[in-house]
């Protein structure tokens, strides 16, 4: 089965519609040891279906929009974060302490990017808020990686051993994920059918999601890439954040396309988030799971308040298994999982080309959001579609078959970047890979400075 089949089917798509897609292959993308280019070309040729069935759909059409998968265009947009220039300026990809260290008898990867993640780490391994790397390298290669996992991790800090594949197969959260489909897909109740308004066939610009409206509850990476898909079509995305936890600045400005952004105590701002729930057509949550369920916000307790709503979440190791509680980042799912020692050694791990775990999981997830509601728009029912990276990891390393290598040159990235004003400063960013006839070239709106829009609904 390839790849895309394979993603297809798991989001419960025809295969009959896969005669729709076009591929453009090109030569050197995304290289690496394991199958990443095949892996991103089908999330990406995957979403671009779901959307155009979803246009097929409203529109009343007969025969679904073509749709065209550029493999170049795939990895400039799996490259997004690393693309992007603020007035030229090149963002900074990982802050000092997010890399692999050397333990007393292997690696581990941590993660530190924000402020509180830092904090954590240093505190559980006894070091002041200023220790430098170099006190961080002599705490820990005295201690055994798994040892070092555990203690930061207790601490609600980021650390993961490195892992070979047959390690992780073995371990009882490797064993719960390959259990798992792809996409976790589930009807929860027999709400009536969501009646969605017709699109008109001769507009400008197909958008399949247009009229819909979409609460972004959802941080580092895959869901904000997902929301950033769904605002491409159309869809009124609102990002709402704590306002203690600010994203980082140009993490946010990558992922903001097309949305509004806003910042609400989902504590004692409890009467308007119930406003923003009420008229919400789509929920996407990208927390640990259980971690926003004392707000409310459980898949159980939206869908009971809100029949025919679609709740779409997505977490680092799954919704179940002994690591279910803990916090994941794509880098560090590449070290548990095996890819890291796949890409390089045990003695020296290597990393994907891309976050292509991030990137991959949150068109995937976008795909399952746009599948779910062409589904209600015949037979109704509340809909609740769950992703991983760690699954998605599992279907890069043990399902996904590598293709011939040959394609077209690509021009490379410039050709697939664009040039945008914003308040943030001019921005140059990766156009959007999802691509059918007649549909959004780019998005609606630039991003926005993270938090400066009400939390309401345009």
């Amino acid at each position: 089965m390839t790849a895309l089949l394979y993603a297809w089917s798991a989001l419960g798509g025809d295969p009959a519609r896969l005669s729709r897609l076009t591929t453009v292959p090109r030569e050197g993308t995304l290289d690496a040891r394991l199958p990443v280019r095949e892996l991103a070309r089908a999330c990406v040729g995957a979403c671009a279906l779901a959307a155009a069935e979803l246009a097929e759909r409203r529109t009343g059409h007969g025969e679904a929009p073509g749709v065209r998968v550029d493999d170049g265009a795939v990895a400039a947009a799996f490259h997004s974060e690393r693309l992007l220039r603020v007035d030229g300026r090149t963002p900074v990809a990982f802050a000092p302490l997010s890399r692999f260290w050397r333990t007393a008898d292997g690696r581990l990867r941590t993660h530190a990017n924000y402020p509180h993640h830092r904090a954590r780490l240093l505190g559980a391994l006894g070091l002041p808020d200023d220790a430098s790397a170099e006190r961080v390298a002599a705490r820990l290669a005295g201690r055994s990686a798994l040892e070092a996992e555990e203690t930061v991790t207790g601490a609600g800090g980021l650390a993961v051993a490195l892992r070979t594949p047959a390690e992780w197969q073995a371990h009882a959260q490797g064993a719960e994920v390959a259990a798992r489909p792809l996409v976790e897909r589930e009807r929860p109740d027999a709400a009536p059918a969501r009646v969605l308004p017709p699109l008109d066939p001769g507009a400008a610009r197909l958008l399949p999601a247009a009229g819909l409206r979409v609460l972004d509850l959802t941080r580092v990476l895959a869901g904000p890439v997902a929301t950033r898909t769904l605002a491409l079509l159309g869809a009124d995305v609102l990002r709402v954040d704590a306002p203690w936890l600010p994203e980082l600045p140009d993490l946010h400005a990558d992922t903001g396309f097309g949305k509004r952004t806003a910042t609400l105590d989902l504590g004692t701002g409890r009467d308007t988030l119930e406003e923003l729930l009420s008229t919400a057509d789509v929920v996407v949550t990208g927390y640990r799971p259980g971690a926003l369920d004392r707000f409310g916000l459980s898949p159980e307790a939206l869908i009971a308040r809100r029949p025919g709503l679609v709740v779409a979440q997505v977490s680092a190791w799954g919704a179940y298994g002994p690591w279910r509680g803990r916090r994941g980042f794509d880098s560090l799912v590449q070290v548990a999982t095996g890819i890291a020692v796949t890409e390089g050694s045990a003695g020296e791990p290597g990393v994907l080309p891309a976050q292509a775990l991030d990137h991959g999981t949150g068109y995937l997830l976008a795909a399952a959001v746009l599948r779910a509601l062409t589904e209600q728009s015949y037979d109704g029912g509340s809909r609740l579609v769950r992703l991983a990276l760690a699954r998605t990891a599992h279907w890069l390393t043990a399902e996904v078959r590598p293709g011939p290598p040959e394609g077209a040159p690509d021009p490379g990235p410039d050709a697939w970047s664009a040039g945008t004003d914003s308040a943030l400063g001019r921005l140059r960013h990766a156009r959007p890979p999802v691509s059918f006839t007649g549909g959004p070239t780019g998005w609606a709106r630039p991003p926005a400075p993270w938090g400066s829009d009400p939390a309401t609904w345009r």
